[in-house]
């Protein structure tokens, strides 16, 4: 419901005939009529000129320019690079021996070049790559996640920045007619008709109307500076939005919490979690299993054959092998700790379902009572206000009532007005907020492959309702 229908039937006056006091009223009641029907709650204010921008194109503008996806991609890169380098195998070393060298006449001694490598067993190699590829996907899922994030982060902003320009809209329309109640009091004041405390409180009127534009506009100025950070645009000028709050569809709330515990990326991170720490304690039971040591070469032995000869014994080989036997260290303190890790990571993914279900049980609350507000202010509050305005412009236009009963009716009606924005955001948001599996901050960094540790980021609170969606 963007337009608060503020239309009614006057009776056309020649005003060379009637009374001045009845003129002025006619032509304010007229006043009031056109402005309320000119620019209702949907209608462009001052900003009108504006360049309009859509949702889509914000969405696209942050996909290219948040800061968060090119650090997503770099942990996933440097995820890739720890998974090759775990599989590596280790280097052979390659050195020169020499035993009993000596010189003068005799030449003795053996000195030569040796080769040394480790073959590793037990497949302790593959195992390694396994760890690092639950890291390389939890990274990809931490990017999958941060998409979300962003896109659910700029929706939301998007949500806020279009409340926001409706409600400045509102407030001008106020206003615009709290100044003209100023100027009718005045020339009320000149014939009479109105006494100095009616001039007073139309002026004091007029300014806090104002006060409230001011706020709105400030208000809209913090949402969009916001938004434009979101967008990874913090230079992007002020522009109108395109699009209804009132176009919200309704949301099955159990079964947008189950599919929230069940497909959160939260959770799927935390599932990845737990088989990288079950790769971990395959890894430490292995570790016990000894690696294959050699090393061989060759090497000159300068020693005599026999004295009557002179000949040396000349190049000569060596091999050496062996393993380290897990007699007293077979891994066994590494062994508890990872199986302990695998506890743990499998009782994080529960507390990650129950944190996702509480959070989600306070969003669902806002979605339940939004949903009630704002059919109460569509079809019953803002109906009724609607009809008690008419009934005293009505009288106002018979002489039946006093300006000041106009004003508060027209007043009333306008403030429902501006709750009934409040209602419809707090309903879009936590509607979202359910659609996006509760994730809210597009700024957040993701987290770093390997130092994964809370899939729930403590920081990411469900949006919560302001109060101003309450009926007043």
């Amino acid at each position: 419901m963007n337009e608060l229908n503020t239309s009614g039937k006057f009776t056309l006056v020649r005003c060379a005939t009637a009374p001045p006091l009845h003129c002025i009223r006619y032509v304010l009641f007229f006043c009031l009529v056109l402005l309320l029907g000119a620019v209702p709650l949907g209608a462009q204010g001052p900003a009108a000129e504006r360049k309009t921008i859509t949702l889509e194109e914000l969405q696209q503008m942050a996909l290219q320019n948040n800061p968060t996806f090119a650090q997503a991609a770099a942990n996933i890169q440097a995820a890739e690079g720890r998974k090759k380098q775990s599989g590596l195998y280790p280097n052979p070393t390659v050195g020169y021996q020499g035993e009993q060298i000596r010189g003068g006449a005799f030449h003795g001694g053996e000195e030569g070049f040796f080769v040394q490598q480790d073959i590793v067993l037990g497949g302790k190699l593959g195992v390694n790559r396994k760890i690092f590829d639950q890291e390389l996907k939890q990274a990809e899922a931490e990017a999958d996640e941060q998409k979300l994030r962003v896109v659910a982060n700029v929706r939301m902003s998007y949500i806020e920045a279009l409340a926001a320009q409706q409600t400045l809209e509102l407030r001008r329309n106020l206003s615009k007619l709290a100044e003209d109640a100023v100027e009718t009091s005045h020339q009320l004041a000149n014939v009479g008709q109105a006494d100095a405390p009616d001039v007073l409180e139309s002026e004091v009127e007029a300014q806090q109307a104002q006060l409230a534009v001011t706020m709105a506009e400030q208000n809209q100025h913090r949402v969009w500076k916001a938004l434009a950070a979101v967008v990874g645009n913090p230079r992007l000028p002020l522009m109108q939005f395109e699009g209804k709050l009132e176009d919200i569809p309704p949301v099955n709330a159990d079964e947008v919490v189950e599919k929230i515990v069940n497909e959160s990326p939260a959770v799927r991170i935390a599932e990845l979690g737990v088989k990288r720490a079950e790769a971990a304690l395959a890894r430490a039971k292995q570790e016990s299993i000894p690696d294959l040591q050699l090393r061989g070469g060759v090497q000159q032995n300068g020693e005599l054959l026999s004295e009557p000869s002179g000949k040396h014994v000349g190049l000569q080989g060596f091999a050496d092998v062996g393993v380290r036997i897990p007699i007293f260290n077979r891994n066994q303190g590494n062994i508890v700790t990872a199986k302990a890790d695998v506890e743990r990571a499998r009782r994080e993914v529960e507390r990650v379902k129950l944190v996702l279900r509480e959070r989600a049980a306070s969003v669902v609350q806002n979605y339940t009572f939004s949903r009630t507000a704002v059919e109460r202010y569509k079809s019953q509050m803002i109906p009724r206000a609607q009809r008690a305005y008419e009934m005293y412009t009505k009288k106002y236009q018979e002489m039946a009532a006093a300006y000041p009963q106009v004003l508060i009716a027209q007043r009333t009606l306008t403030q429902l007005g501006v709750s009934y924005i409040a209602a419809l955001e707090a309903l879009a948001t936590s509607s979202l907020s359910l659609q996006s599996y509760l994730l809210t901050d597009g700024l957040e960094a993701p987290a770093q492959p390997g130092t994964i540790d809370q899939p729930v980021r403590e920081v990411n609170i469900p949006f919560q309702m302001g109060t101003s969606a309450q009926p007043r």
